[in-house]
């Protein structure tokens, strides 16, 4: 059916990868990746690619910077076996949130890492909620941004939130919240947020709408340190919420942000694999839902030269 779609994968979330070649009835390709003493990466495909449609896919876990250079010399080897075309399969990003130049002589390395894989040899990107939709106009080779808006939604369709608002955790997420608050038909309501100092530190100063005596869901699109949504739901609870729930697409969970969740006032919180997703389940209050399907899906569409903008129809109508 697929004879000359190929999935590869590095070392950075094999599990995901793995359930995305199950949910297209694939195996995944041959490929042998050897770390030297001296740090260097090697990578060999043990399989004949020539000609074929590639997809490799690699997200920005923890080694982060070893995680991108291990997906460009798999690429370049790829590139090199005479591949056919080549997507870069990012479910998370690399550098993300450097996507704009707020200080002086730095680098816009969100920007540096589309040129570095088109360099190495990808033809396009396929990527999931970039933190700024911007990022996808600085490659000069196609992306495609999926969402994981869908998956999330269903998973609150079923519960009583009879009682609920929506709420954005800063102005910045306040689209992404609107959309949830549109589809389970619940007021919207925005944290005025601002960072101090080293930009760990997180206050926030005001709420635009009532969330007094109702049940809150956060809508963020990643979660890194925790700070922002933590400061968020104790916000809420000081200005009379009632129960917290909440939900990302990205759960980064640096640092000791796991633990500060299982002592906060958020009751549930709702992520997806886009990361590994191991150390996740172990924190009761955790949840995490497959975007593998959803990738699976969009791999084929543009296997095939279908619109991947079709997969979200339902969200763009509703």
């Amino acid at each position: 059916m697929h004879d000359h779609l190929k999935v590869f994968f590095g070392s950075s979330n094999p599990e995901l990868a793995l359930e995305i070649c199950s949910c297209l009835g694939i195996e995944h390709g041959k490929v042998k990746i050897h770390r030297f003493s001296n740090e260097n990466i090697k990578v060999k495909i043990e399989e004949n690619v020539r000609n074929d449609d590639i997809f490799v896919v690699q997200t920005a876990s923890p080694r982060v910077n070893e995680h991108l250079v291990e997906l460009l010399i798999l690429i370049d080897a790829l590139r090199y076996a005479s591949a056919g075309r080549i997507t870069a399969v990012l479910p998370y990003y690399f550098y993300a949130r450097s996507d704009k130049k707020d200080e002086p002589r730095i680098s816009i390395t969100a920007r540096l890492v589309s040129d570095l894989l088109q360099t190495a040899g990808a033809d396009r990107i396929l990527t999931m909620e970039l933190h700024s939709p911007q990022i996808m106009g600085f490659s000069r080779i196609p992306v495609d941004q999926l969402l994981a808006t869908e998956n999330l939604l269903n998973h609150y369709k079923s519960k009583d939130l009879s009682n609920a608002v929506v709420a954005a955790p800063d102005v910045g997420s306040a689209k992404g919240s609107k959309i949830f608050a549109k589809h389970l038909n619940l007021p919207l309501v925005i944290l005025d947020k601002e960072r101090l100092g080293d930009k760990e530190t997180v206050v926030i100063n005001n709420i635009i709408g009532d969330a007094t005596g109702k049940d809150v869901l956060l809508v963020d699109d990643e979660i890194l340190s925790g700070g922002s949504i933590l400061e968020a739901a104790k916000f809420l609870k000081a200005h009379g919420a009632n129960r917290i729930f909440a939900c990302c697409t990205h759960g980064f969970f640096s640092k000791n942000a796991m633990e500060e969740f299982e002592k906060s006032d958020i009751e549930e919180l709702v992520t997806t694999n886009t990361l590994p997703a191991d150390r996740l389940k172990a924190c009761p209050k955790i949840k995490v839902l497959s975007v593998a399907r959803l990738f699976a899906d969009a791999i084929k569409a543009i296997y095939y030269g279908d619109s991947v903008g079709a997969l979200f129809k339902a969200i763009d109508e509703g």
